[in-house]
């Protein structure tokens, strides 16, 4: 499974020839951030708001029967039931040999059957930044109840990018103790991947 980051909560994923974009961001809502122009099979959105639902940057192909299966959990955008922020939808994609999950916005600790079901995760696409979401230590807390083999960290504020009230990826990796930082935005998840934290670099 290849995973590109393409910026904020926005991923790539390609699998048999399918590919599919992820809570793609409105264009110049977030600091930094290229403009998201992709053409995919299909579009996940989390929750809509225009950092995340930017359905209209991804150009939709037909491709016929998918071979990646998506499995969506409801969740929370805050620590308040939603009534500060919405809803927030994790989605989970297994294309039969490499399964990892987005945790869109996550803002919520999760129930032990939401739990039960992240159980044996190839790879996490989570949110570490805080304000809006889950902040890096409440992220930490998360992997090591879950024990994803890869981590890779999102919706966090970096150098010339992201929302200024955001923390900083360091804020996680310093808790971590597998990182590894990669020169680009592309990273391929396979059973033969390694554990770790993968750092990617923003698109540029």
């Amino acid at each position: 499974m290849r995973i590109t980051w393409l910026g904020h909560s926005c991923f790539k994923v390609e699998s048999g020839g399918y590919t599919l974009v992820i809570d793609p961001y409105e264009d110049g809502s977030v600091p930094g951030c290229l403009p998201v122009r992709e053409t995919a099979d299909e579009v996940l959105c989390s929750h809509e708001h225009f950092d995340h639902n930017f359905r209209g940057g991804v150009t939709l192909r037909s491709h016929g029967e998918p071979p990646v299966k998506t499995e969506v959990i409801a969740a929370w955008h805050d620590d308040q039931g939603g009534a500060l922020r919405g809803s927030n939808k994790i989605h989970i994609l297994d294309d039969g040999e490499v399964r990892i999950a987005h945790m869109g916005d996550l803002g919520c600790e999760l129930e032990p059957e939401q739990l039960h079901k992240l159980k044996g995760l190839d790879g996490i696409l989570i949110p570490v930044g805080g304000y809006y979401t889950i902040d890096a230590k409440q992220a930490k807390m998360l992997v090591d109840q879950i024990v994803p083999r890869v981590v890779v960290p999102m919706h966090y504020r970096g150098e010339g990018f992201g929302f200024d009230v955001l923390g900083t990826v360091e804020d996680f990796t310093k808790l971590c103790s597998d990182v590894r930082e990669y020169d680009g935005h592309v990273l391929e998840i396979t059973k033969d991947t390694k554990k770790q934290t993968a750092v990617l670099k923003i698109r540029r």
